[in-house]
């Protein structure tokens, strides 16, 4: 039996997630990223880092609105977002930019398998794997790769008109693969301890993606992502792969 402490703990954490999203995308409503797909990727940022995320896009989210970068352009001068943000922060947006994508193909995925478990079946549960985990993982992958690879196409094509689709899909993929990679092994981690761990051997109990205890220990498996996404991050944007952000 799930402690009444961790269920409470759940519901309070998705709820801060919820109300977080909430905030940033009423805000952005108000006062749109200069860069589009920015408005998608705050608030999912802000469901699984609740405060956080809030406290980073007040900080260094708004410097990149629409209402900041204008006048600098007008003006030839740089954005804001480009003057102000200190490497560390540009280094964390750029890792949150590509794990909105991950964690929208991680929510799809685990929605699909849960409702159709025949695809689990398709991508190898009960044929390579007796674990239906290991087989969702894939379609994990698959579905956060595809998203990740449109959010980072929807980065630099705008900013970079005389790219070709072609050349701007190249572009994303160099820049997001081994992002997003690196994300869903901090995300797989952090899941495989929680599934076969906490609750498989501590807790006794199976984790169910329709329980609120699955959504949080998600939560947590973002923010392992993005600590294993980090440093790659720091790689792409120092070798010049991916554009500080």
């Amino acid at each position: 039996m799930i402690p009444t402490w961790l269920h409470v703990l759940a519901i309070v954490a998705l709820v801060v997630g919820a109300l977080s999203a909430l905030y940033i995308l009423i805000d952005t409503r108000r006062d749109p990223q200069h860069m589009a797909i920015m408005n998608v990727v705050w608030p999912i940022t802000g469901l699984y880092a609740g405060p956080l995320a809030v406290w980073a896009y007040r900080k260094w989210g708004k410097l990149a609105a629409h209402s900041r970068a204008m006048p600098a352009m007008e003006a030839d001068e740089p954005m804001p977002s480009k003057t102000e943000t200190p490497h560390y922060a540009s280094v964390g947006k750029g890792a949150a930019h590509c794990g909105a994508g991950c964690t929208l193909g991680d929510i799809c995925a685990e929605w699909l398998a849960f409702l159709i478990p025949a695809i689990a079946v398709w991508f190898g549960w009960q044929s390579l794997f007796s674990e239906k985990i290991f087989a969702v993982w894939i379609l994990d992958y698959i579905l956060a790769f595809g998203f990740g690879i449109v959010f980072q196409y929807f980065a630099i094509k705008p900013m970079n008109e005389d790219m070709s689709p072609g050349q701007g899909i190249v572009a994303a993929l160099k820049a997001d693969t081994l992002s997003l990679t690196s994300w869903q092994v901090g995300m797989y981690g952090f899941m495989a301890i929680a599934h076969f761990w906490i609750f498989g051997s501590l807790i006794g109990v199976k984790l169910e993606v329709d329980s609120v205890e699955f959504w949080f220990m998600m939560q947590i498996a973002m923010l392992c992502g993005f600590l294993t996404a980090y440093p790659v991050n720091i790689w792409l944007i120092d070798k010049g792969i991916k554009e500080a952000m």
